[in-house]
């Protein structure tokens, strides 16, 4: 598949993801997952503003790229975080600068793993309301291309979060935020029972209860809550 048929068929999943009810979770979750595939990143992490002002971790690809999210938050200090609070997109930014910048960052991102890292606002405008993290095991430099087919599709997200019925009625923006917010916590909860009951990784877990979420045409909340009180058990999901 060619990159311009990718690109089509991610506008087309990130357009289905945009109508009434839709899922705020699976919008960002498909947001990441799909500029991971395009620009050939290795992981992708997303924080977004809670109705409070507060940075909260809302969706990741793996789960070293979440590990590195609420690092980067709990210790103040990373692209991602500079990119929200400037609203400025924080690209090939030289190894010597970031460890000169971010070095608590730096040393814990390659840790886990990751060599370079950018940061990609989630804006509309002079509103900012999250910003996408982009984690790479080696040195890798975005091409301007890359740089433009990223932010178009944070800018995308973004419309979809604050489409023209949201920006009119801010208490429901919020509101769905917060949803989104409280559900993540009952998703963490879910991966780790189903990753305990199935013997497989967390990211598995969460692979396998979002797709039968979309095969059943299930809220992921929903799912997540089945896998908890055990009305849905690793066959149920695995079987679809």
């Amino acid at each position: 598949m060619t990159r311009e048929q990718q690109l089509s068929r991610v506008f087309v999943e990130l357009a289905d993801t945009m109508v009434a009810e839709y899922d705020v979770l699976d919008l960002l979750h498909t947001l990441a997952d799909s500029t991971v595939e395009l620009l050939h990143v290795d992981a992708a992490g997303i924080i977004l503003s809670d109705q409070r002002g507060h940075l909260q971790v809302i969706a990741s690809t793996t789960h070293q790229a979440r590990l590195m999210e609420l690092f980067t938050l709990q210790n103040s200090e990373g692209p991602c975080l500079d990119c929200f609070n400037t609203g400025q997109r924080v690209v090939n930014v030289d190894p010597a600068e970031a460890k000169s910048r971010w070095p608590r960052f730096k040393a814990e991102s390659a840790e886990v793993g990751y060599q370079s890292t950018h940061a990609i606002p989630l804006r509309l405008r002079d509103r900012v309301i999250g910003a996408m993290n982009l984690f790479c095991i080696e040195n890798s430099i975005l091409t301007d291309d890359d740089i433009a087919l990223g932010q178009g599709l944070a800018d995308i997200a973004t419309i979809g979060l604050l489409q023209e019925r949201v920006v009119r009625q801010q208490e429901l923006l919020a509101e769905q935020l917060q949803t989104a917010l409280n559900t993540r916590i009952l998703i963490e909860q879910a991966k780790g029972v189903l990753s305990e009951r199935a013997g497989m990784d967390v990211d598995e877990a969460f692979a396998t209860m979002r797709t039968y979420s979309r095969q059943m045409r299930l809220r992921l909340s929903s799912v997540a809550g089945g896998v908890i009180d055990g009305s849905l058990t690793a066959d149920d999901l695995l079987k679809g």
